[in-house]
C-alpha cells in the first residue's frame, strides 16, 4: 500500500522558515518522481514543485521560485520543502505526490504564515 506522510507545517511569521518531509513507503520511492503541491481554503490544488527520481532536475512555480526547495534523500525515501522567505498567500494545505497525480497524495500538512 502506498503510503505518503506529510510533516513539518505549522504557523510561522511572515519572513520565517519551514522545511516539511514527507515519508514515502509502499513503493520504491527511487523510481518515481514526487511533487508538491497546496491547496488554499476554497481554492484549486496547486503544483509548487516537482523534483525528478534521481533528485537531478527540479522545477518550481514562478511564484515561489528563489524562496522554495525542492529535495530528496531516496537512502529514506523522504521527500523535503524548504520555504524560506515565507508569505501570507503561502498559507495552504502542502501535499507531497506520487508522480504527478494529485490523487495519489498524502494527508496533508496545514502552512499558517501570519503576524
Amino acid at each position: 500500500e502506498v503510503q505518503l506522510v506529510e510533516s513539518g507545517g505549522g504557523l510561522v511569521q511572515p519572513g520565517g522558515s519551514l522545511r516539511l518531509s514527507c515519508a514515502a513507503s509502499g513503493f520504491t520511492f527511487s523510481n518515481y518522481a514526487m511533487t508538491w503541491v497546496r491547496q488554499a481554503p476554497g481554492k484549486e490544488f496547486e503544483w509548487v514543485s516537482t523534483i525528478n527520481s534521481s533528485g537531478g532536475g527540479t522545477n518550481v512555480v514562478d511564484d515561489v521560485k528563489d524562496r522554495f526547495t525542492i529535495s530528496r534523500d531516496n537512502a529514506k525515501s523522504t521527500l523535503y520543502l524548504q520555504m524560506n522567505s515565507l508569505k501570507p498567500e503561502d498559507t495552504a494545505m502542502y501535499y507531497c505526490v506520487r508522480g504527478s497525480d494529485v490523487r495519489e497524495r498524502g494527508q496533508g500538512t496545514q502552512v499558517t504564515v501570519s503576524s
